[in-house]
């Protein structure tokens, strides 16, 4: 049998596999995509997308493709008798989150998108950036060995074919074969409950004036959950596992709206199983879990499914880019278990922390202090060998000024000027790594690390390469003091920083950049080795 081959095959063609396809072609990654079904599921599933995915979309120039939500925008949900009833009162997802400062803290404000609406946008762009994308193909059987991984494809017509990749991403969801295959178990919460779901179209558009999007229904007798899709398609949940007839399910969803004379279009019917797993491993050799695959976490309002799968492929993307191109060791690939396995509980904990789940939590989230959605989503920590200066006393998420740079966590946002252009501070980052810093000084130590290393490192002068109407503001967002300097990885976290200018630039920059980046030609102490990563 021929063996086509590829650097990476990704499994699983719905959100997380197809954001790891363009972040991978994005960085020049050959990749091949391939998915059983022949397209998106008929049930939309996904809608919210918070600013931290739009920040990754937006750099591999998918921002004009996805419509963002108004600024301040949240995700309101109220406890009614029906659309038409009365309503009782609205449920807030994080207790006191009005209460934040109105910082702009991203360029990006999220987005609202059916899950079926944006994977063909994501599917065109990986495309269109070189990626193989192979709709109707299933993964049958798959060996992997210390040089790489041998893939059996079977393909539309039946056809079985072999492929040879370097590394594997496995994206197939929730009951990953892969992950069976490999033999690595979950823990957590578990099985929640089975439910039942319709999706229908109806003119409600008036009941959506107030803002709230999300109804829990209350009734003598009947409870559900009814949302929009924002395009005229609205979903029922009904928390039960029971299977209704069509005149059945119309009578649920006028009772649910509260009127009987509106036009209903039923579209299809859905069974979900909630539940909260997560894998005692991201890894196995060269293969990789993402997204469901990694992490199953029930539907929240804080986006902790979807929104923490697409930026497990990006931080998988940049790494695997990095050893590929020799850049960087294999040891580069421990962190992404050491950095992602931590959020996923992370996440895990805060969904039951919440008074959305707090009832089904079963004792796994007893004492966990609630934090708010901008430290959730902009302002999460990660540890690993990928970062120097992470201790272990600090907290796992705060709002970016309150980090002000700390190594770990994604590089703060703020408007600046270069070559005449506004740009956000993200925007000069997320392809290589940076070195920002207002002191000239460092421009020379950069270009004799990247050299020493083999590594592409940008130097960014603040006040020269780029303007802010306060460098001053820039520099303390940084934290960084009079010759100071932050070194920034290719995701765009912070994985170094140097308050101030040392004895020796060049030399700390060199060893720095070194270590985090696992280049080849640093040569690693004892104390850096990749045992010393903190995991879960």
């Amino acid at each position: 049998m021929h063996v086509e081959s590829t650097s990476v095959l990704v499994v699983g063609g719905s959100l997380v596999g197809l954001s790891a396809a363009v972040f991978l072609a994005w960085r020049g990654v050959r990749t091949v995509l391939v998915e059983r079904h022949a397209g998106s599921s008929p049930h939309p599933r996904a809608i919210g997308y918070t600013p931290r995915t739009l920040e990754l979309y937006r750099a591999v120039g998918l921002g004009p493709h996805i419509p963002q939500v108004p600024p301040g925008f949240r995700l309101r949900r109220a406890r009614v008798e029906s659309l038409a009833g009365a309503w009782f009162e609205e449920v807030p997802w994080t207790p006191g989150e009005q209460a934040a400062p109105p910082i702009e803290r991203s360029p990006c404000t999220g987005a609202a998108i059916a899950q079926d609406r944006l994977e063909p946008r994501l599917r065109d762009r990986a495309v269109e950036l070189g990626a193989d994308v192979r709709l109707e193909t299933e993964l049958t059987r798959f060996e992997q060995d210390p040089g790489g991984v041998t893939a059996w494809l079977r393909e539309r017509d039946g056809r079985e074919v072999a492929l040879r990749a370097s590394y594997l991403v496995a994206a197939d969801g929730h009951r990953s074969a892969i992950r069976e295959a490999l033999g690595i178990g979950r823990t957590g919460r578990g099985h929640i409950r089975a439910v039942r779901s319709v999706l229908f179209r109806a003119p409600l558009e008036e009941y959506l004036r107030a803002g709230v999007t999300q109804f829990a229904i209350e009734q003598p007798g009947f409870s559900a959950f009814l949302t929009t899709y924002g395009d005229g398609r609205w979903v029922l949940i009904f928390w039960d596992d029971e299977e209704r007839d069509a005149a059945t399910l119309r009578a649920l969803i006028s009772r649910a709206i509260g009127r009987a004379d509106l036009e209903i279009e039923i579209v299809t019917t859905g069974r979900w199983e909630i539940s909260a797993l997560v894998a005692d491993r991201f890894t196995s050799g060269r293969v990789f879990l993402a997204g469901d695959a990694a992490h199953t976490l029930p539907p929240n309002r804080g986006g902790y499914g979807a929104n923490t799968g697409i930026e497990d492929a990006h931080n998988l993307a940049w790494k695997l880019s990095a050893v590929l191109s020799g850049a960087s060791t294999p040891e580069l690939l421990d962190t992404y278990d050491a950095e992602r396995r931590p959020i996923a509980w992370l996440r895990h904990h805060q969904i039951f922390a919440r008074e959305d789940y707090k009832a089904h939590a079963g004792g796994t989230a007893g004492g966990v202090p609630i934090l708010d959605d901008d430290a959730m989503e902009l302002g999460q920590l990660v540890r690993s060998t990928a970062v120097l200066g992470a201790g272990d006393g600090l907290p796992p998420a705060l709002r970016p000024e309150q980090w002000a740079g700390q190594p770990g966590t994604r590089a703060p946002h703020a408007w600046v000027v270069r070559g005449g252009e506004r740009l956000s501070t993200l925007d000069l980052l997320q392809r290589r790594w940076v070195l920002l810093t207002e002191d000239a000084r460092w421009r020379p130590a950069a270009a004799q690390a990247g050299e020493q290393l083999g590594i592409e490192l940008e130097c960014v002068l603040i006040g020269a390469d780029v303007r802010s109407s306060d460098d001053g503001a820039l520099c303390r967002a940084f934290g960084l003091g009079a010759g100071g300097a932050s070194l920034v990885r290719p995701d765009g976290y912070v994985a170094w920083r140097s308050l101030d200018l040392p004895e020796d630039p060049a030399g700390a920059l060199a060893d720095a950049l070194g270590r985090v980046s696992s280049a080849p030609r640093h040569t690693m102490t004892p104390d850096e080795r990749p045992e010393t990563a903190v995991g879960a």
